[in-house]
């Protein structure tokens, strides 16, 4: 592929016009549930862990790792920091006595379901920007997204 090299004397090269929106919403959406999380005592970034271990837990460390595309040494920090504040618990995996299944304990569960509220909200507020037609457009663009972005298991690394 033949990339435009940028011209130091020259204009800026032009926003990419898929990428430049999805980062700047994606920063958007991580600021929002930021500002309404901060008061739940969470550790920093980890609403949608707990979210999402509401709804799937429990689950090998490794499965975390790859939803949320972060490196181990990364989520290990975070459910640390999770774990220390009785917030979720990390038990051997019966299939795989190598990794651990993690889970929210109560206290978690109840952090978990108010991070879900803001969540739903933040869904309706959506909804009550798109019409009918948006939200297909929306389906239809993310399932692209998910096809270009999903290795082929057919090809080799």
């Amino acid at each position: 592929m033949n990339y435009p090299k940028p011209n130091e004397n020259g204009p800026a090269l032009p926003p990419l016009r898929y990428l430049s929106s999805i980062h700047r919403t994606v920063r958007g959406i991580e600021e929002y549930l930021r500002s309404r999380t901060c008061g739940l005592d969470l550790p920093a970034g980890t609403s949608h862990l707990v979210s999402y271990l509401a709804s799937y837990g429990p689950v090998p460390v490794g499965r975390l790792v790859d939803v949320f595309g972060i490196k181990k040494s990364t989520l290990t920090g975070s459910l640390d920091r999770l774990e220390q504040r009785g917030l979720l618990t990390r038990t051997l995996n019966p299939e795989d006595r190598r990794s651990f299944l993690v889970d929210l304990t109560a206290a978690g569960r109840r952090k978990a379901a108010r991070v879900r509220i803001i969540l739903e909200e933040f869904e309706q507020a959506l909804d009550g920007e798109l019409s009918a037609a948006d939200r297909k457009a929306f389906t239809r663009v993310m399932a692209a997204i998910t096809r270009i972005t999903t290795p082929d298991p057919q090809e080799e690394p």
